[in-house]
């Protein structure tokens, strides 16, 4: 039986009392290390998944074995709902950027909570709307907003912490370059160029952001 609380945060926040229910009652918890792979891309997909606590990146490999980084996910965060409604392998590998702690539930143990508390299909719908939505805004970005654009609103985005904005990201250059699809030497001179006129403050150990509405002007041009 899991005694931890589950976090007030991300989806878990507006989550119904049923779906708390089932991640108290049926789930196991897996504690992770920074670095450590939760799964991989291609592997078998049979359970749904909360964060407890840290942050994990979610990542992909194109045919060409290249790394794009699509996402991460913090406290209250969940994931995996894609095999309750299509099974298959995982369409993404996941991997902790720091100490974390995530909450499993296998599917089947889903579908039969679902089957006896039908009001649980609501919050899989809720949460399959959500990432649809995320991820039609993804290519939408990618296909019609500049690098530099992108760029400014996946930092945003990174250094958004619940309700809470961080000003630190540490992320590389490199990293952030997977994150947007983009060369790491494309992103250097961006950052230059922020960094120039006072936006962010760029060093080996990631991005401080010094400016914020600065930035936000930056991510909106373009608006799609």
């Amino acid at each position: 039986m899991v005694t931890r609380e589950l976090p007030k945060t991300g989806f878990l926040a507006n989550a119904s009392r049923d779906l708390s229910v089932l991640l108290n009652s049926v789930a196991s918890e897996v504690e992770l290390d920074e670095g450590d792979v939760l799964f991989e891309q291609g592997d078998p997909g049979d359970a749904l998944y909360a964060i407890v606590s840290g942050s994990l990146e979610f990542s992909i490999l194109s045919r060409e074995g290249r790394k794009l980084s699509l996402d991460v996910m913090r406290p209250g965060a969940l994931f995996g709902e894609i095999a309750l409604f299509d099974p298959g392998t995982r369409t993404a590998t996941v991997t902790a950027l720091e100490k974390s702690r995530v909450r499993g539930v296998k599917n089947a143990d889903v579908i039969a909570a679902i089957r006896k508390t039908p009001e649980l299909g609501i919050d899989m719908i809720q949460l399959a709307g959500e990432r649809m939505r995320w991820m039609s805004s993804q290519l939408n970005e990618q296909v019609f907003l500049p690098m530099p654009a992108r760029l400014a609103r996946k930092i945003l985005y990174l250094t958004l912490d619940g309700s809470e904005h961080l000003s630190q990201l540490s992320f590389s250059q490199s990293e952030l370059a997977e994150f947007v699809g983009a060369t790491r030497e494309a992103v250097s001179k961006t950052l230059a160029l922020w960094k120039r006129a006072g936006v962010i403050e760029s060093t080996r150990g990631g991005v401080k952001v010094l400016d914020r509405e600065a930035l936000q002007v930056m991510a909106d041009l373009h608006q799609i």
